[in-house]
């Protein structure tokens, strides 16, 4: 018996460890994709994109706070590929890892579901897990630079500015995609694969055409994110937002199509208000959609439970009991109750 809790004990902890170096490894290789997307605003280096935050904030919703260290090991290796790491950069490290456990932490607090099968879920991933968690980064490692000196005190606002909506939208557009790879959301119909499969080739020519186009026609993508968002739900949508804000991203760092002409400030707003556009359309359609199926499976469960005790009252026989499944879907759709159906605290 002592040899196979033994056993338990160290399989446990070798799982522990690689999901922990696989959150350093995702992490750091997510980093150094962001850097390739980096503006120069106020003479710092910022991403309109911080993808590492989406992957970290992910990794703590479906592992658990356990896997910290990864975030700290990825974001410490990021800064090491830069530049020499010294104790600022620790400062940074802790900033950059601070921010996705306090962003787990609301997000569990206010009953966050990591499915976004929600309307409430879509507004706590923006509100707290983006917006105002990445606070603590943006906040963090732009107050040093100002601190150390190698960033003036009146260029503040703007980087951190930049550097607080690159975080955010990390959150907003990667974390989603995460969750559903992940399988946290579900499974993906492929039933539809010829409707996907003309989803995408619509996305492959419309948004390269309204972004690389010089007549600025960026609205285009959001019928593309609708039609996603009706369909798919959080799959689709999340893919396309993210594929119109990469290839977005990138023409902002030419300074062509619907950037041409535009200075570097005005460039970064631009770029940063059609991220935060296609991610909000993105994540609070498709979590109203997929709230929307959810309500409309229950009254057909209910109705299809009512007819049968009608039909066995009807016979002069005892109504049968609530079935056991219909039990666990209502329990679990509690809005009082967590993501296993258990009571919250």
């Amino acid at each position: 018996m002592a040899t196979v809790l033994v056993t338990r004990r160290f399989r446990l902890s070798s799982e522990a460890v690689l999901r922990t170096l696989a959150v350093a490894f995702l992490y750091y290789v997510a980093g150094r994709l962001g850097l390739l997307g980096g503006l120069t605003v106020e003479g710092a280096t910022v991403t309109p994109l911080w993808p590492p935050t989406g992957v970290a904030v992910a990794a703590l919703l479906v592992y658990g706070l356990s896997v910290w260290p990864g975030i700290a090991a990825g974001s410490f290796f990021v800064i090491a590929s830069l530049t020499t790491p010294d104790p600022v950069a620790l400062v940074t490290v802790a900033g950059n890892t601070l921010a996705p456990i306090c962003a787990c932490l609301m997000l569990r607090k206010a009953g966050f579901r990591v499915g976004v099968s929600r309307v409430r879920d879509g507004l706590a991933l923006v509100f707290l897990g983006g917006l105002g968690a990445m606070l603590i980064s943006a906040t963090t490692g732009v107050g040093l630079q100002v601190v150390t000196g190698s960033l003036g005190a009146g260029e503040f606002w703007s980087v951190w500015l930049a550097w607080w909506v690159g975080d955010a939208m990390g959150v907003l557009l990667v974390t989603p995609l995460l969750l559903v790879l992940a399988g946290a959301a579900g499974p993906v119909e492929l039933g539809r694969w010829k409707e996907m499969l003309c989803l995408g080739l619509a996305a492959v020519i419309i948004v390269p055409l309204a972004v690389l186009g010089e007549l600025s026609l960026l609205f285009l993508v959001f019928p593309l994110l609708i039609w996603a968002a009706l369909r798919f739900q959080l799959a689709g949508s999340m893919v396309c937002a993210l594929f119109a804000s990469v290839l977005t991203t990138f023409e902002a760092n030419t300074q062509q199509g619907a950037f041409l002409g535009l200075s570097a400030v005005e460039v970064m707003v631009k770029l940063q208000a059609f991220n935060g556009a296609t991610a909000l359309t993105a994540l609070m359609l498709s979590a109203m959609v997929a709230e929307q199926r959810a309500t409309r499976r229950s009254v057909e469960d209910a109705c299809r439970e009512l007819a049968e005790v009608l039909e066995h009252l009807a016979a002069g026989e005892s109504p049968p009991e609530p079935s056991a499944g219909h039990a666990v879907t209502s329990r679990a759709d509690d809005p009082a109750r967590g993501t296993d159906g258990r009571p919250r605290a």
